[in-house]
């Protein structure tokens, strides 16, 4: 059914009960035309997902609960085993990833917004996926944003791991004035990638370990809202995808102990048109994006891809777009962005994996379900 179908069958529509949305569209590519198509539905706010060795997808919503997806689109029960989350504005159950040895040790990371005394903030930890999926074993908390803050905005956060030991989670700076300003400053966990070995003590060639009044914790600084990150498998560098105000999404390869300038320098302004700190759009000691998108597109999950089902797509990367409803590629050329491709969806989409066939497997937020994307005529995972 098209969007127009859709569209034109709202009396049809309004019928369907919830999670019976079946999402199915022909988008036109560089590559030629693609196969949009849904792969599951009926998930609730689906925020993370990640696929396991056998093809079957891990999700989280936002309302706290995780499940499996089997390899032919099937949405399982709620998992148990997951800690409680203050789940309400932009907090809940958030990022979801393997541990590099997964295939030995089942460990499973996720992150979450953590009620705790004076607000909240975001946390991560991991647990062990029973044999069976129904369980996260023996959870255990690796690390808590500091300090907590009673908000609800801009909690993050993506888990990347440099296949060298160390797990890197981007963080939000919790938004509001006058906290926000506290994204450059070294002495909190706002508006920071921080940078963790896998059981989460504090590696001891972080920038800041040895720097009196430091998070030792802390790799980088000065981001706004980061909901997207990926490790570029080529060269192996982290990259963070970050939420502007009005205007200045940022895509930002993570570099130690760099600034990158919020809330002092932005490529966008205030919701209200006012300035953004210094007004300026970067300043000396800022490393800049390496790329920026102004007006927004709301980017959130990314990815590199790097398989063989669209030869045309190696080493680009795709992002979801929350505002604009798309998922969006850049062709990057030695680090560096050379060119833009956008495919509107009409979703909000929250996040974008790789499945193992090669295809890009997408989360609709709003619809809850997965949407498979791949060459016209390509056969399916299932």
């Amino acid at each position: 059914m098209t969007k127009t179908a859709l569209a034109l069958g709202l009396g049809l529509s309004v019928l369907l009960p919830a999670g019976a949305f079946a999402y199915d569209e022909t988008l036109e590519s560089r590559a030629g035309p693609l196969e949009a198509k849904t792969f599951a539905d009926g998930l609730s706010r689906p925020w993370g997902m990640e696929f396991l060795p056998e093809g079957t997808i891990l999700v989280t919503e936002k309302g706290g609960s995780m499940r499996l997806v089997s390899a032919s689109g099937e949405v399982g029960d709620e998992i148990s085993g997951l800690p409680e989350v203050a789940a309400g504005g932009q907090g809940g159950l958030l990022d979801v990833a393997l541990d590099p040895g997964f295939a030995d040790n089942r460990r499973v990371y996720v992150t979450w917004s953590e009620p705790g005394e004076g607000g909240n903030s975001t946390a991560a930890g991991f647990g062990i996926l029973s044999a069976d999926g129904a369980a996260l074993e023996g959870f255990t908390k690796v690390f808590t944003q500091e300090p907590k803050y009673d908000g609800n905005k801009h909690f993050g956060s993506r888990i990347v791991f440099d296949g060298e030991g160390h797990l890197f989670i981007g963080l939000g700076e919790r938004s509001d004035q006058p906290i926000r300003n506290r994204a450059k400053d070294l002495d909190n966990h706002l508006g920071k990638v921080v940078r963790l070995n896998l059981d989460g003590t504090v590696p001891a060639d972080n920038p800041f370990v040895d720097q009196a009044g430091a998070k030792p914790e802390i790799w980088s600084y000065g981001h706004r809202n980061i909901q997207g990150g990926a490790r570029d498998p080529a060269s192996g560098e982290i990259w963070f995808s970050e939420h502007g105000p009005k205007g200045g999404d940022e895509v930002n390869r993570i570099r130690k102990g760099a600034n990158y300038g919020w809330a002092e320098v932005s490529y966008g302004v205030n919701y209200d048109g006012t300035p953004v700190g210094t007004g300026r759009q970067t300043a000396e000691g800022v490393t800049d994006p390496v790329h920026q998108w102004t007006p927004v597109i709301g980017a959130s999950g990314m990815t590199f891809y790097d398989a063989d089902l669209v030869p045309a797509w190696k080493g680009s990367s795709f992002h979801g777009g929350l505002a604009t409803e798309q998922l969006v590629r850049l062709d990057m050329k030695d680090g560096a962005v050379a060119g833009e491709e956008r495919f509107d969806l009409g979703q909000r989409i929250r996040d974008v994996k790789q499945g193992p066939d090669g295809a890009l497997y997408v989360l609709a937020e709003d619809i809850g379900e997965i949407i498979r994307i791949a060459p016209a005529g390509s056969a399916t995972s299932g």
